[in-house]
């Protein structure tokens, strides 16, 4: 079993393979949401009535402009490296990338995280991972300032987006890597 050396922090972090069988090895309750970021295991958050309305609002606006090349996972896993495997609430993927049976997409388009609690680990840990994974849009719809908080051009070396829009209510947002995707803020929430 491959153990990684110690970090400066002293946390021994995981690998995706690790936490596969962590999993299968019932270390996890059966009704236990986790996601495993930069090696380390972080527990979801609950979804309350307005994080799951935001969700299936914004399924109903993506999935028909996806056509056959793309589609939309819904709280699926992204494999974006061999310690971190988030799952985003909504993640625009090529049909290509999601027709493995034995691993989950590697990259998607666009990464959309419904944020409320999480907006923390969302802009930073979350965002970092995206970037450095090269996802060239990321969206935060963020439920506490009831505003899209939209990330572009990632810088992979860094981990961090180079430019950062924010859209409250009265606007509408735009997909840069979905150009028919533009969406009117109040509808989100």
């Amino acid at each position: 079993m491959y153990v990684p050396p110690a970090p400066e922090d002293g946390i021994r972090r995981f690998r995706v393979e690790e936490y596969y069988r962590m999993a299968r090895a019932g270390v996890f309750a059966d009704d236990e949401r986790v996601e495993l970021l930069e090696g380390r295991i972080h527990r979801m958050t609950p979804q309350g009535a307005r994080h799951m309305r935001a969700i299936s609002r914004l399924n109903r606006h993506i999935v028909p402009l996806l056509g056959e090349e793309l589609i939309l996972r819904v709280q699926g896993p992204l494999t974006l490296s061999e310690d971190s495997e988030p799952e985003p609430d909504l993640a625009v993927v090529r049909t290509a990338d999601e027709a493995s049976d034995e691993r989950h997409p590697s990259t998607a388009l666009l990464v959309i995280e419904v944020s409320e609690d999480s907006l923390p680990k969302d802009r930073s840990v979350k965002a970092q991972l995206y970037a450095r994974a090269g996802i060239p849009e990321y969206w935060i719809v963020n439920l506490r300032r009831q505003s899209v908080e939209v990330y572009t051009s990632p810088d992979t070396g860094e981990g961090r987006y180079g430019t950062v829009h924010t859209y409250a209510r009265g606007q509408r947002v735009q997909s840069s890597v979905l150009p028919r995707l533009s969406i009117e803020i109040e509808t989100l929430l």
